[in-house]
């Protein structure tokens, strides 16, 4: 009798281990098939996010991996603004640019991740924008050897062509991008960087 019971419990047993390895192949499976317990497709957190944001597109990746480079060179621009400049305004405009672009960097780096590209390299800089307003390597290299009035002006100069180039860049994005956080950061650039290349002018005095 005791025997047979347990041999009925061992059964029973067997029987519910089967159903549950069932119902766990169901619901994950062995990770091969895209579909959930739901029927819907599983995503990482990250993809959901960006899927959340809407979907991105090949324009909004040039952005990206465009702009990252381009704002680089705009920080070590401001940053030798920040300790050669003789205007306070124009020590100001440089922190204003830092501030502003150090956080898209991140921004856009985030993105980029998130999409599975890869990041531009460090000291990256690709002057084959079309448009893109950098600075050449000789250019640069003036630029950190003129001090006083002199760097005022160039610094000046040469920030109102990389301002250009930007919106240049933020309004092909608002065109033909699909991602809504990029445009709307491509927005940001086009009214923003307009008004300091509206300032810059005054400062050189051409307005």
């Amino acid at each position: 009798m005791n025997s047979k019971r347990s041999l009925i419990r061992r059964t029973a047993a067997s029987a519910a281990a089967g159903a549950a390895a069932l119902v766990l192949a169901a619901c994950g499976g062995s990770g091969d098939s895209p579909a959930g317990h739901d029927g819907h497709s599983t995503k990482s957190p990250s993809a959901s996010a960006s899927a959340s944001q809407g979907q991105h597109n090949a324009a909004d990746v040039a952005f990206a991996k465009g702009m990252i480079p381009h704002h680089r060179q705009a920080v070590e621009m401001a940053d030798l603004a920040l300790s050669r400049a003789e205007s306070a305004e124009v020590k100001t405009l440089a922190a204003d640019i830092k501030k502003a672009q150090d956080p898209e960097i991140e921004t856009l780096s985030g993105w980029l991740a998130s999409w599975g590209e890869e990041m531009p390299a460090e000291g990256a800089m690709d002057h084959s924008m079309h448009g893109g307003g950098m600075m050449t390597a000789e250019e640069m290299r003036q630029l950190k050897e003129a001090s006083g009035k002199a760097f005022d002006t160039a610094f000046l100069e040469m920030m109102i062509k990389h301002h250009e180039g930007a919106v240049e860049m933020a309004r092909t994005e608002q065109a033909d991008g699909a991602y809504a956080p990029a445009k709307e950061m491509a927005g940001q650039i086009v009214t923003s960087q307009s008004a300091e290349i509206e300032q810059m002018n005054k400062l050189l005095g051409k307005n």
